[in-house]
């Protein structure tokens, strides 16, 4: 399965996403402009998306909810072991009280993973991350996750937030 996100105003992504009604695409905004998302298994009919292999998922993509991109800026020798780490953690989130979907993306043509999580809501992901801060401070350095396996990114990770109107 690949994803393929495309940025713009939200009426111009949404003519886009009406035009192809058989295609699985769902246009989202945000506080930097609307983003139209693509899931496919063919190419995209986007002319330069962001391009992305889903290497683990769970759940469908619902309108009327929130997306949080968390974007991971990886070395090349990282990417296995952030993988890894990634696969493992879709089962852990799968029973979290709000969660409705995950998608793991590899890059085409980059070094940024996308890991896409979708909520019910604001409150529910912030729910979660406190969740995460709370145990990841009852446990050793060592412990606590990803963030911790030295040369695995070459920039800060950075999240953006979207809804998905109904």
């Amino acid at each position: 399965m690949n994803i393929y996100m495309t940025v713009g105003t939200f009426d111009f992504l949404k003519s886009i996403e009406k035009k192809y009604p058989s295609e699985t695409m769902i246009t989202m905004t945000g506080g930097n402009g609307a983003l139209l998302l693509h899931e496919t298994i063919r190419e995209t009919v986007f002319k330069e998306p962001r391009k992305y292999e889903v290497f683990e998922s769970a759940g469908d993509i619902l309108n009327g909810s929130m997306v949080i991109l968390s974007n991971f800026p990886v070395t090349d020798e990282g990417r296995p072991l952030f993988e890894h780490y990634f696969k493992n953690k879709v089962q852990s989130i799968k029973n979290e009280q709000g969660f409705i979907a995950i998608r793991a993306l590899r890059p085409k043509g980059s070094n940024t993973y996308v890991i896409l999580t979708v909520w019910e809501n604001e409150m529910s992901f912030q729910s979660w991350q406190n969740t995460l801060s709370i145990l990841n401070q009852e446990k050793p350095a060592a412990e606590n996750g990803i963030d911790t396996l030295p040369h695995i990114f070459d920039s800060d990770p950075y999240i953006s937030q979207y809804s998905i109107p109904k």
